[in-house]
């Protein structure tokens, strides 16, 4: 599984790029996002029965409807996601954020940072350049 990191300050357009980046990628393989929220507590919506199962102590509290699964996962840990989404077949993922956790990365707008492979690239650089970005697999 390729892991491809997008790092840059807040509002530089990391997002924005992702959503682009991500349906060239799936035209090679299934693609995986992993946003780090930092400050910003996502919330399980309330009166839900997902929710009350995870706040209940579940592990893992899954919600399925015709469209998609949502799960809640007790576990806040970028190693034990990138061994899930390898263990599902992913062959790409894209990280946004987790600047102390170093893979080679793209940088978004003007940060500084080590591991830089491409800097304010267009999509197509990405795609000529995916040598460059790390392969995630799992050590026994």
């Amino acid at each position: 599984m390729k892991i491809i990191q997008v790092v840059g300050r807040s509002n530089s357009g990391k997002t924005t790029f992702i959503k682009h980046l991500v349906p060239k990628l799936k035209t090679q393989g299934r693609v995986a996002v992993i946003k780090h929220l930092g400050d910003h507590e996502f919330e399980l919506e309330e009166r839900k029965d997902t929710t009350g199962f995870f706040d209940a102590g579940a592990d893992i509290s899954v919600g399925i409807d015709a469209h998609k699964s949502v799960v809640a996962i007790r576990n806040n840990s970028l190693e034990s996601m990138l061994k899930i989404l390898f263990d599902q077949g992913m062959n790409f993922t894209v990280i946004e954020g987790f600047k102390q956790i170093a893979f080679p990365r793209i940088v978004i707008g003007d940060l500084k940072t080590d591991n830089c492979v491409l800097t304010n690239p267009c999509i197509d650089e990405v795609l000529a350049s995916l040598d460059a970005f790390e392969d995630f697999v799992i050590k026994d």
